[in-house]
């Protein structure tokens, strides 16, 4: 999924419960779901960024040189205007665009004697 054009909200809305645990049946699960999914977007776009900043990265030994590039910082600003992870990963999750398996272990009863 292009994290850039989803249609996620930029600030914080308010949620209904009811509907976040609609495909678990369990409100933890949801967030558990949804939590994972907001890392999975925030690596891939600390990863994007990274390498979209190592072009300008600059290997000198002199610190007294620090440049000012319009363009790093234009990337920079653009990532920071995205709608943040843990709003993305909500989104898909309300959408149903989330793919999720959960393992249930047995509850092992103990022999009565």
């Amino acid at each position: 999924m292009d994290y850039k054009k989803s249609k996620a909200p930029l600030s914080t809305v308010t949620r209904n419960l009811n509907d976040m645990d609609r495909l678990t049946d369990n409100i933890y699960e949801s967030v558990v779901i949804a939590s994972r999914r907001a890392n999975q977007i925030s690596v891939a776009l600390k990863q994007e960024l990274n390498r979209k900043l190592e072009e300008f990265a600059s290997y000198t030994d002199n610190l007294e040189e620090v440049f000012e590039n319009p363009e790093q910082i234009e990337i920079s600003k653009y990532f920071e205007r995205l709608p943040k992870p843990t709003l993305v990963a909500l989104e898909e999750l309300q959408n149903d665009e989330i793919y999720f398996r959960i393992n249930e272990t047995p509850v092992l009863e103990e022999e009565t004697n």
